[in-house]
């Protein structure tokens, strides 16, 4: 299929793209890298009037590290994640995950902000967001405000975005000394969206307890799924088999809401929750102390 007619504007500058989206609203559908939008056009389940370019505005394609932040332009490829060294040294997570994301021609075009605005809850940007507790810059003409990533997904497909507001950058802090991280995910075939995966994030003290403990899921519930009671059952503990063993029961049975689909029972999606988050526990401590 093609899709249903419609305008298309290119806008120069931010400023000029915000006083399109404040003239059009809902009306309006922000074009980043197309690879998700584009589709969904084809299909016709979305039929915007019209389309605003993004890909003119370089302002939103930087890649910065200041005041104990990455700052990361929300028109930032996910290719550039992949290989910016600014990236790879304080945020390596992104780096390691990227290789996940669909194929390379699809991360060419692909960008952070679209990504997260498409808010799709088989996608990785998401969760990764969410676990390194990022937050979004969200700007409308003559006004903008931060949204943490946590609250920034409300529904299947949905954000906190506004008609008339663009997600501009994404902050997320640097992390602390003796903080490892993972992500696991298992799809049918590589690129093909996962039937389940999980981001973590472990501190330790100079002891080897936990400190600190983030567990941030896909594709197990219509957003991000963070298991909260999980990561507080690892705080002051050592990360040995039973402890993490029990987290990983406590994620698979409580905080995550799996639906059984084409692909696989919720109970099996259930089952390889818990198989991924006692290997990324494992592979996030092992980085800490190795």
């Amino acid at each position: 299929m093609k899709p249903a007619p419609f305008e298309y504007l290119a806008p120069a500058s931010l400023d000029e793209a915000l006083a399109v989206m404040a003239a059009h609203g809902s009306e309006a559908k922000l074009l980043a890298g197309g690879q998700s939008l584009v589709p969904v056009m084809n299909f016709r389940l979305a039929q915007p009037t019209l389309i605003v370019d993004l890909n003119e505005l370089v302002e939103l394609g930087a890649v910065r590290r200041e005041n104990g932040v990455m700052r990361l332009g929300a028109m930032v490829r996910q290719r550039t994640l992949e290989f910016d060294e600014t990236v790879a040294a304080h945020l390596p997570l992104l780096q390691e995950t990227m290789p996940y994301i669909a194929h390379p021609q699809i991360r060419n075009r692909g960008t952070l902000g679209g990504s997260l605005a498409h808010a799709d809850p088989a996608a990785e940007l998401p969760v990764l967001a969410v676990v390194l507790n990022g937050r979004f810059h969200l700007q409308r003409q003559n006004n903008s405000r931060w949204v943490n990533a946590a609250d920034f997904f409300t529904g299947l497909f949905m954000t906190a975005l506004e008609p008339e507001e663009i997600l501009t950058e994404v902050e997320l802090p640097l992390l602390l000394e003796r903080t490892g991280t993972a992500f696991l995910e298992l799809a049918r075939r590589h690129g093909d969206f996962a039937q389940a995966g999980v981001a973590v994030t472990v501190r330790l003290d100079a002891a080897g307890l936990c400190q600190e403990a983030r567990l941030v899921y896909l594709n197990v519930g219509e957003i991000p799924m963070v298991a909260g009671q999980a990561a507080a059952s690892l705080q002051g503990q050592p990360l040995n088999e039973n402890t993490i063993k029990a987290a990983a029961e406590i994620a698979a049975q409580n905080e995550i809401e799996p639906t059984t689909d084409v692909h696989a029972t919720a109970a099996y999606k259930r089952h390889l929750a818990k198989v991924l988050t006692i290997r990324a526990l494992n592979q996030a401590r092992d980085k800490v102390l190795r």
